[in-house]
């Protein structure tokens, strides 16, 4: 029984992640130039997890990329900082993209 309680536990608090997650990339003005699933601007959010996803290094290039803006990783085109994100934001949204963006359908 309290396996199950644990598991339910763990399910919520995957859906809330996924849901500040995307609450973030929202606030942050990330759709504007990634999507879920396609190409915008930028890459989709599954792209950069499938080509990311055997990079132990991951988890701190992206959250530095996100934080100083730059460009090269995925063409000419770049990416504006997104300095005003705290560590937990940033951790939160790269745990998210590296996950294959999620949604909580």
């Amino acid at each position: 029984m309290a396996a199950l309680f644990f598991a339910g536990m763990q399910i919520a608090q995957a859906t809330d992640s996924i849901g500040g997650a995307l609450s973030i990339a929202k606030q942050n003005a990330c759709l504007g130039c990634h999507a879920v699933n396609k190409k915008i601007v930028g890459p989709s959010f599954r792209d950069v997890a499938a080509k990311y996803k055997s990079n132990p290094s991951a988890n701190i290039f992206l959250k530095n990329k996100i934080q100083k803006g730059g460009a090269g990783s995925w063409g000419v085109v770049p990416m504006p900082a997104n300095a005003k994100l705290s560590d937990a934001e940033l951790s939160l949204l790269v745990f998210w993209i590296l996950q294959g963006a999620p949604d909580n359908n």
